[in-house]
């Protein structure tokens, strides 16, 4: 057997949250360590990751902690190096453009964190440009790689709600101010100065979370907060937190049938958790109901429907939540994010187009920017469609 073709991924923005745990972590170190991934060919693709970051210590650290040979604080050399194959981005969001944008130019193969812009033109142009130099460009979609989200789209494509009606999803937690307890969110994430808002992190993920199980969001009615004005920073500093942390959704969407759906989500980290995860939607058709989070799903057919009655006088005699089934797994799933990994990889070498590429990322950006505009106006707003 030969030896697996080696993709060498620099990979940017991975001391960060998100770029360490998910993506080093529980994606790339995993897929290496593994021995790499098999092709439908027979053939094997592996990787060899190249830490990129601004401290070189902390770089250095990680290396050296991972098995990780190679690591630089040069984010424009390692991306102009012609050995490289593949610029994950997961840095600040208003630096990503600039990073992506250079990584088209040199004619690599790309897979990011989202927002991929901090503007809807910025999204736009990156897509046109990835598109003309044929490279093949991922972003993260994780959510719809995740048990929850795959068991409701299997739902979906078996028929089993009939004609969809509305989908409701409830996301958030709460997020300690950092004053008393630790802040378990970066500080940035409250300042707009520093890109941080709810509806620009979380509304690109509504938009390929709702793609992804019901259908086009064809307009967008929103309704922003900042519930906490002041928080306290990881040196223990007192801010002003005037980015939104809040944002209350309406979504009027069409599957692909043609079938008006409501959808409506609520996002918030000023909330306490009362569901069984920390982020659920529930889906209501004509034939069936199902509700799932990242993990679990379960549906309630319509022949299997209580008929309750509203009555306020009398206590609650039945349990609402034993009346639902549990959706099986019928299958093992991997870690999502590591899922999505190892598709991109596969369409690398193919050299084929990844399925959700810079295009779905400019409408999740989109619907982050005409969320806000709705939100400041306090009206509806239309989603045109975005061509290339």
């Amino acid at each position: 057997m030969s030896e697996p073709r080696v993709l060498r991924i620099a990979m940017n923005g991975i001391t960060g949250r998100m770029g360490y745990r998910q993506h080093l972590l529980r994606s790339i170190l995993p897929i290496r360590d593994q021995g790499g991934i098999e092709l439908p060919d027979g053939s094997k693709v592996t990787v060899e990751p190249i830490l990129v970051g601004r401290r070189e210590d902390k770089i250095r650290e990680l290396a050296a902690k991972h098995d990780v040979e190679h690591c630089t604080t040069d984010l424009d050399g390692i991306i102009q190096d012609p050995s490289v194959d593949i610029v994950f981005d997961a840095s600040m969001t208003s630096l990503r453009h600039q990073t992506l944008s250079a990584a088209i130019a040199a004619g690599k193969h790309l897979f990011t964190e989202k927002p991929t812009a901090e503007t809807i033109d910025g999204a736009v142009d990156l897509a046109k440009k990835a598109s003309a130099a044929g490279v093949t460009a991922g972003v993260v979609h994780d959510k719809l790689y995740l048990p929850g989200l795959i068991k409701l789209r299997r739902l979906v494509d078996e028929g089993f709600f009939g004609r969809i009606l509305s989908l409701r999803g409830e996301f958030g937690y709460w997020v300690f101010e950092g004053e008393h307890q630790e802040a378990q969110r970066p500080s940035w994430n409250y300042r707009l100065a520093d890109g941080g808002s709810m509806t620009t992190d979380m509304y690109c993920h509504w938009n390929y979370v709702l793609e992804g199980i019901v259908g086009t969001v064809k307009s967008v009615t929103s309704r922003t907060a900042t519930h906490i004005p002041q928080r306290w920073d990881e040196k223990g500093e007192r801010y002003d937190a005037d980015a939104d942390d809040a944002a209350y959704g309406i979504f009027d969407l069409e599957t692909p049938d043609g079938d008006d759906v409501v959808g409506q989500i609520n996002s918030s980290w000023a909330v306490r958790v009362h569901r069984d995860e920390l982020v659920e939607f529930q889906v209501d058709g004509t034939h069936g109901s199902a509700v799932a989070g990242l993990q679990k799903c379960v549906a309630q057919q319509r022949a299997h429907t209580p008929k309750p009655v509203w009555n306020p006088d009398l206590p609650v005699t039945e349990s609402f939540r034993d009346q639902w089934m549990e959706v099986p797994n019928n299958a093992t799933f991997d870690n999502g994010f590591k899922a999505q990994w190892e598709e991109f990889l596969a369409d690398v070498v193919a050299g084929r187009e990844h399925r959700f590429g810079l295009l779905s990322a400019a409408r999740g950006v989109q619907l982050a920017e005409l969320g806000l505009q709705s939100a400041a106006e306090r009206r509806t707003v239309d989603i045109p469609e975005i061509t290339l």
